[in-house]
């Protein structure tokens, strides 16, 4: 028989509260879920976050759209294309999973967007098949 997956709702402030404490206490992310009620993504969602600013940090989720307030519009841009140059071979999501990992998983930017950025630079190939036949 599979196992079948937990259902998780929003945490409350508490309940992250108590996922650190424990965390703190034994250094075990798995033991700290269960005792919260959490799942692990949920830890590690929250991680960065306890990390850079403590129990503060864990208050409330930034309410700003992925972008806002983590990096300037350009400065996301700049970032793209460099990596881009950097790595020709990335496409559009490998870019924007980069760039997720750099800011703790936050999601910073979508892969269409990197597209429309390397396409607005002309980096991004031009299509050159004919559509598909029905």
């Amino acid at each position: 028989m599979d196992k079948q997956r937990i259902y998780y709702p929003r945490t409350t402030y508490s309940q992250r509260e108590l996922l650190f404490e424990i965390w703190e206490k034994t250094k075990d992310v798995e033991e700290a879920c269960q005792q919260a009620h959490v799942s692990q993504g949920t830890y590690y969602y929250w991680r960065g976050r306890f990390r850079e600013n403590g129990y503060e940090g864990i208050e409330e989720a930034k309410k700003t759209g992925p972008a806002k307030g983590i990096w300037a519009e350009d400065e996301i841009k700049e970032k793209v294309v460099l990596l881009k140059q950097e790595n020709p071979e990335w496409g559009k999501r490998r870019i924007a999973d980069e760039l997720v990992r750099e800011n703790s998983w936050v999601p910073v930017i979508s892969p269409n967007t990197v597209r429309k950025i390397l396409k607005d630079k002309g980096m991004w190939p031009e299509t050159t098949s004919e559509p598909k036949k029905k």
